[in-house]
């Protein structure tokens, strides 16, 4: 038997001083309240209620445990009554994951959108090239930019982004433009050590093979290479949202656009479960509008 419902029984059959009277308060039957309440006694291994035929009254033990009890009682109700609220109203702490670049560039407007319209809610961001586990981490939503290993959690596609070469006008004016990847060995290279990619080799889609290049600059980071770029040092490769508005500006063409790799699709991340709180639901609601209208059906990529 639910252990809140004995100590529930107990508390109202102490405080109605009958079976009888607490069993219509509760809308239970007084034979289901005796039950419980033996549960209980046998469980703490001491009687709680003298009974006689008239009249039930709390003996010492149960006298000593009533208060305890109400308070468990008011506990679980307070926690009902927040979890409730949770689902009425935006409110609390919402933690967000992006990797740097997207999440300065895209996943922060969001941020202080959601903000302006919901005064009772604080956002925490983590912007990090590494993939931060969810679950473990505490954190609600999610910007993953990968093909999504089977998991635990729930994926919205929200669109898609390429890898592609990119130079300033400047610099494909004094070198030329390369026509195949093979011309990338007389070019200067600048290159990034991202997540999974090897700086000194570039890989190409539609049957192209992965050439070896000698880059003349190495980042960490795709800011530094991306200015090197716009500066016009060289030809770099990154991801497409990553300098989207450069390349509208004029700072930067796409090079070997026909030879780029397949898409990578852009999902938004949350853990799975029937009960999210409406902040995180709203949240989730506002990015995949938000980035649906930025990326989807390559609107993003160019």
């Amino acid at each position: 038997m639910d252990r809140i419902e004995q100590l529930s029984a107990f508390v109202a059959v102490a405080e109605a001083g009958s079976f009888v009277g607490a069993a219509r308060r509760l809308g239970r039957s007084p034979a289901a309240l005796t039950r419980a309440v033996a549960a209980l006694e046998d469980r703490l291994g001491v009687r709680l209620f003298t009974r006689t035929t008239r009249v039930v009254t709390l003996t010492d033990a149960g006298r000593r445990r009533l208060e305890p009890a109400r308070a468990v009682l008011r506990s679980v109700a307070a926690l009902e009554t927040d979890a409730a609220t949770e689902q009425r109203e935006a409110l609390g702490t919402l933690v967000v994951t992006a990797s740097v670049v997207f999440g300065r560039l895209h996943v922060l407007p969001i941020v202080a959108s959601f903000l302006r319209s919901h005064a009772a809610v604080d956002v925490r961001v983590l912007f990090d090239d590494e993939v931060v586990p969810l679950v473990e981490r505490g954190i609600d939503v999610g910007v993953r930019i990968a093909h999504l290993p089977d998991s635990s959690l729930k994926a919205v596609r929200v669109g898609s982004v390429t890898r592609s070469l990119y130079a300033s006008p400047a610099y494909l004016a004094a070198h030329g433009e390369p026509t195949s990847p093979d011309e990338l060995a007389r070019h200067t290279c600048l290159a990034m050590t991202a997540a999974g990619q090897s700086p000194d080799r570039w890989s190409f889609g539609r049957g192209a093979r992965a050439v070896r290049i000698v880059p003349r600059l190495v980042g960490n980071l795709a800011e530094p290479v991306i200015d090197a770029a716009v500066a016009g040092l060289g030809i770099t490769r990154v991801l497409s949202y990553m300098v989207d508005h450069l390349v509208r500006a004029g700072a930067l063409r796409p090079v070997l656009e026909r030879f780029a790799p397949p898409p990578i699709p852009v999902h938004v991340v949350h853990p799975a479960g029937r009960h999210l709180p409406l902040r995180t639901r709203l949240f989730v609601d506002l990015a995949v509008e938000t980035l649906r209208s930025r990326f989807d059906q390559g609107t993003a990529q160019r």
